[in-house]
């Protein structure tokens, strides 16, 4: 369990987002094996997350310079932050998935609850979702068409199994994957403010089509990696509070070298989300039946070079 001072020093981080600019500093402490310096991005992640999103793209570069030695080579996105607050009932759901081990074993089941808590998060900070994720490149002319159609199975049905279509029919029907990760009406996505509505039914739709074509595999590591990916193209929220809490499992329970790992993954798949052409604006639904290399190609997407093998949360649970 989280001992009471580890907490409290981590809520007065996380609601005043001081070491925010201390990211790279602290980026590159972690690689020294400083567990303290973990536990600041983990609470540094968070306040990004549930107090000041506008910061995100400041902060994970900054982190990937102190990791990497670089920033991503990418157009600046940035927007000036307001004071946030947050709820007691969030914040006792926030430590109740910290300290349930069950939940670590699974990314797909911190993903579910994740998506939960944010439902306690102020109702204004969609106001300031929606406000900065117009900054990111791609993101208006996207939105612009309107809230999307749902996938049809009998669409991907019709394409070579060889083409993404193909690829996405056997993903639902052989493996008992959704065509939607999360449900739009459950979670009332339809009711956020303009390009937010647009953006969280798009990504939770694609999500997949986006594991295919951008080179994730649908395994634990890399469904870390591409929360990483989908923060790095258009800030997506749900995939930057997913990571916030990863980070503060991590820091407050797993062993130095797990954080290394995860923040290693995280950063890798952010860049490479920020270096990739914008992805929303991709109509998906007019090359189903293209072969993914082909649209890879078309669209200047490199597969994700994954650091570590794709397997190995796996491959570790069962050893």
């Amino acid at each position: 369990m989280t001992e009471t001072i580890d907490r409290a020093a981590y809520e007065a981080l996380m609601l005043s987002g001081e070491r925010c600019a201390q990211a790279r500093e602290d980026a590159q402490a972690v690689r020294s094996g400083d567990r303290e310096a973990a536990k600041a991005i983990a609470a540094s992640a968070m306040h990004i997350a549930a107090v000041a999103p506008e910061g995100l793209v400041d902060f994970y570069d900054a982190l990937c310079e102190g990791w990497f030695g670089k920033r991503p080579n990418a157009p600046s996105v940035s927007a000036p932050s307001a004071p946030g607050r947050l709820e007691q009932d969030f914040l006792d759901g926030l430590w109740e998935l910290v300290n349930d081990d069950e939940a670590g074993r699974d990314p797909a089941a911190i993903t579910v609850r994740s998506a939960g808590l944010t439902a306690l998060l102020p109702f204004e900070i969609h106001g300031r979702l929606a406000a900065m994720a117009k900054n990111y490149p791609g993101v208006l002319d996207a939105a612009s068409s309107g809230l999307p159609d749902r996938f049809l199975l009998e669409d991907l049905a019709r394409c070579p199994k060889d083409s993404l279509g193909g690829h996405l029919h056997s993903m639902v029907v052989d493996q008992g994957f959704d065509l939607e990760v999360l449900d739009r009406d459950a979670l009332g996505l339809a009711g956020l403010p303009d390009p937010l509505a647009y953006l969280n039914i798009r990504i939770l739709q694609c999500h997949d089509v986006w594991h295919e074509v951008a080179g994730y595999e649908t395994t634990g590591l890399h469904e870390v990696a591409i929360s990483g990916f989908q923060m790095g193209q258009f800030g997506h929220h749900y995939s930057s509070f997913f990571v916030a809490m990863i980070f503060a499992k991590g820091a407050f329970a797993s062993p130095i070298e797990g954080v290394t790992l995860t923040l290693d993954t995280v950063l890798s798949a952010y860049m490479h989300g920020r270096e990739t052409p914008p992805m929303l604006g991709v109509v998906w639904e007019d090359i189903w039946d293209q072969p993914i290399s082909q649209i890879r190609e078309s669209q200047g997407i490199q597969a994700y070079d994954s650091p570590y093998p794709p397997s190995l949360l796996e491959d570790l649970a069962n050893a």
